[in-house]
């Protein structure tokens, strides 16, 4: 482990997807973070010593209420946060079961199609693991 590992914060995520229930069109889930007021991927810091694919499903049940099924891992992200490295993991995720319940992390989530999602994502970044779950999902 370098000196540079210890300063990382460590995160996981998933980019949520599912079938949308009235015409059958893929629809990808983003959460609203009212701390931040920004949309993104579901998303959250490891605990130590958690496995980061486990980590990514239990933020998506935090954050949207909905269990997932991961697929295939998408690009991993890494940037500056508060001064620190931070490294986040991402998998494809399809949403099984549940129901949102709006809380103090996340107050509103959507089911956008592909296009609409990009656009209303926040950070530029995230906007290419849109595309990479299409691609992921044989897609594009």
């Amino acid at each position: 482990m370098t000196p540079a590992d210890d300063l990382t914060v460590h995160a996981a995520g998933c980019v949520l997807w599912r079938r949308s229930p009235v015409g059958g069109e893929l629809e990808i889930c983003l959460v609203h973070r009212p701390k931040y007021d920004d949309w993104s991927h579901p998303k959250g810091k490891l605990k130590r010593g958690e496995d980061p694919l486990a980590g990514a499903l239990r933020e998506v049940l935090e954050e949207t209420g909905h269990s997932a099924e991961p697929g295939a891992e998408l690009p991993t992200m890494r940037y500056p946060a508060n001064g620190r490295p931070k490294e986040v993991r991402y998998w494809a995720a399809e949403a099984g079961p549940g129901v949102f319940t709006p809380n103090t992390e996340v107050d509103r989530v959507l089911w956008l199609a592909p296009p609409a999602a990009r656009g209303r994502l926040t950070q530029p970044r995230d906007r290419a693991l849109v595309d990479a779950l299409l691609q992921a999902l044989r897609l594009t």
